[in-house]
């Protein structure tokens, strides 16, 4: 699915609406990005994206974003690459707006209620209806390479460190 796909996106240096900044407790999703895809998400509160989500007008500009993250609370807590998908999921028909978040980071344990603070730097591509799950999770594997890619450049690297992370 990746196919003619660019590996890096998003202008260097980063220019508005990014970088976009918000912060959650993460709670309990549908339980599908483990369990289907074997892609565990945190899922951020309503409230902690509906301002910065407005700024993009997530309505008509749902799909796949990137940045970087941290979990407060946990054993070591670092910050690391993220890819996020923002809307009604398609594939899932989800009847309601959600951002779920995907660490590029294997914690060994769940992370319920413990603060999120999330950095959005970039747009990788619309959210999208797939007619398997194979085809899903090969898309979203792609995404996880493209906000890897595209995060390796300075402006975006300097974010890592951002005070908002302290």
């Amino acid at each position: 699915m990746g196919e003619g796909r660019a590996l890096v996106v998003g202008s260097e240096p980063i220019s508005p609406p990014f970088p976009l900044r918000m912060q959650g407790y993460v709670q309990r999703g549908f339980g599908r990005g483990s369990k289907d895809l074997g892609i565990p998400t945190a899922n951020l509160p309503e409230e902690s994206y509906n301002e910065s989500f407005k700024l993009l007008d997530a309505a008509k500009n749902t799909g796949v974003y990137y940045g970087w993250a941290k979990v407060d609370g946990v054993e070591n807590a670092q910050v690391h690459p993220m890819a996020m998908s923002v809307g009604w999921n398609p594939y899932y028909k989800n009847e309601k707006l959600t951002a779920e978040v995907h660490i590029m980071h294997n914690y060994d344990m769940d992370f319920y209620g413990k603060n999120m603070r999330v950095i959005v730097t970039g747009y990788v591509r619309p959210e999208m209806d797939y007619s398997t799950l194979e085809a899903l999770i090969e898309d979203i594997e792609f995404d996880k390479k493209v906000a890897i890619h595209s995060l390796d450049r300075q402006s975006y690297k300097l974010l890592k460190s951002d005070s908002f992370f302290n």
